[in-house]
């Protein structure tokens, strides 16, 4: 049986079957792995399943010719914290899992979207205080979604699937940033410049891929550039948003609010985040239901059977 690595711990389903068919290892820790760890993995074992915060770079593998380990098969969409050129020079494949995670972080989207525009998180809070004084009129007004006009930063699946439920849900108009043309089946403007289409919207939502390209995409300028009745949605990566930028912008209340699924230099999420009221903040819960993390386990699990079956795996990069 070939000899797998599985980087952190998956769900039953997932590692029943994965223990079926190979002779699997897993990590004792949830942390990511170490890079020791990574480089020993390289010579110790036929293929993985990193996952993210695994950081693959090019200096892992730069003291390497050939490996034993001939396939990383992400658990996960991203492969920002995986040198993929670097991997492909020393004979390795890399593989991720695409599709399964779409509708699962566009409903987290969303519930940021609504939990910012209602102010929700704060209300949560006051409820749990114990010092509610009752309903008023004016208790804590946000603002109407319905009818509003979203921005979508990368119209790839996950960009598609959010304007989607903005446009058929709430009736509201959709327009979007990306890098090459894009052919949408719905009514969406695409806008050629990133700050004009901060400056046209309510909600500035990002769904792009991370990685070099774009890291602090979103900056200082896209922030001075949005209304300040509008608010700002993250559920791609954290190395995306210049994280200094957007507290300043929240503290000069030069934007409205917040929703991050992911931070900067996760798992760390500044004080000044933590201390806003008009900041929405959750751990990352993207993709956590178990119906998606099962897919995507045994995604990862369809790519290592398809390569050491002498195939192409479903979902080479």
């Amino acid at each position: 049986m070939k000899k797998i690595l599985v980087s952190r711990a998956l769900t039953d389903a997932v590692m029943q079957r994965a223990h079926a068919s190979y002779d699997i290892t897993l990590r004792k820790s949830d942390s990511p792995m170490s890079a020791a760890e990574m480089r020993s993995s390289l010579v110790l074992y036929d293929g993985m399943i990193p996952t993210l915060g695994d950081m693959f770079s090019a200096d892992i593998f730069a003291e390497f010719g050939r490996t034993k380990c001939k396939i990383l098969a992400n658990f996960g969409v991203g492969i920002n914290h995986i040198d993929v050129a670097a991997a492909r020079d020393h004979g390795i494949t890399v593989t991720n899992t695409p599709g399964a995670v779409t509708d699962a972080t566009a409903d987290i989207g969303l519930t940021l979207l609504l939990m910012s525009a209602r102010r929700a998180g704060e209300g949560e809070r006051l409820a749990r205080s114990g010092n509610w004084a009752g309903w008023t009129p004016t208790q804590m007004l946000g603002s109407h979604v319905s009818g509003k006009t979203v921005g979508i930063v990368g119209m790839g699946r996950i960009g598609q699937a959010i304007a989607r439920r903005c446009h058929f849900g709430f009736g509201m108009s959709v327009k979007f940033f990306n890098r090459s043309p894009k052919e949408i089946d719905f009514p969406a403007t695409q806008i050629a410049n990133l700050e004009t289409l901060a400056a046209e919207v309510d909600f500035l939502v990002v769904a792009t891929p991370g990685g070099a390209e774009t890291t602090h995409l979103i900056n200082a300028s896209i922030f001075d550039a949005m209304k300040p009745t509008a608010h700002f949605i993250n559920i791609a990566r954290g190395e995306i948003v210049d994280e200094t930028a957007l507290i300043a912008a929240l503290e000069a209340q030069a934007i409205a609010g917040a929703g991050l699924d992911v931070y900067e230099h996760e798992p760390a999420v500044p004080n000044a985040l933590r201390k806003l009221d008009t900041v929405t903040l959750l751990p990352h819960l993207g993709t956590a239901t178990e119906e998606v993390r099962d897919n995507m386990g045994h995604m990862s699990l369809d790519n290592l059977d398809a390569f050491f079956a002498g195939e192409t795996p479903p979902n080479a990069l």
